[in-house]
């Protein structure tokens, strides 16, 4: 194959800038839009999502792993129909997805277990207890 003949795929350009000195320079600052999905300076983009949108009075929990892990423990809670889901005034079983949540969760804990903290392993391990031992009652209360 002739070096004007090339094989068909993808292209890689450099587009870092270098002075006369072959040194790197630090790229310049990406622009970000101005919209109000735009975290201020100063600010993670956790703390973003802390803060009430427009109009609302309430802020939202920060985005850590006990917080998804409660998360999904209402979740279950709701299909066991132990809590009524929002927005709506009944509540609703539905116990093969409470299964599956359940199921999620001990996988979870199962492939995190060595890097949680202390708070972190107990709070997933009572939580496990507890929606099981819901879990199962709910069972035995249909049949």
């Amino acid at each position: 194959m002739s070096d004007s003949e090339q094989k068909p795929g993808f292209r890689v350009t450099d587009r870092r800038s270098f002075p006369e000195g072959g040194e790197t320079q630090s790229a310049p600052a990406a622009e970000t839009p101005s919209d109000k999905s735009a975290t201020p300076a100063g600010e993670t983009a956790s703390q973003d999502r802390a803060r009430p949108e427009a109009g609302s009075d309430r802020t939202l929990p920060p985005a850590d792993f006990s917080t998804f892990i409660l998360s999904l423990g209402s979740s279950a809670l709701i299909h066991l129909g132990e809590v009524e889901p929002p927005g709506e005034t009944a509540k609703r079983r539905d116990l093969p997805i409470a299964k599956h949540t359940i199921d999620l969760l001990t996988l979870l804990w199962e492939k995190t277990r060595s890097n949680l903290t202390p708070e972190e392993d107990k709070l997933l391990e009572s939580l496990l207890y507890d929606l099981r031992l819901r879990y199962v009652e709910a069972v035995k209360a249909g049949l």
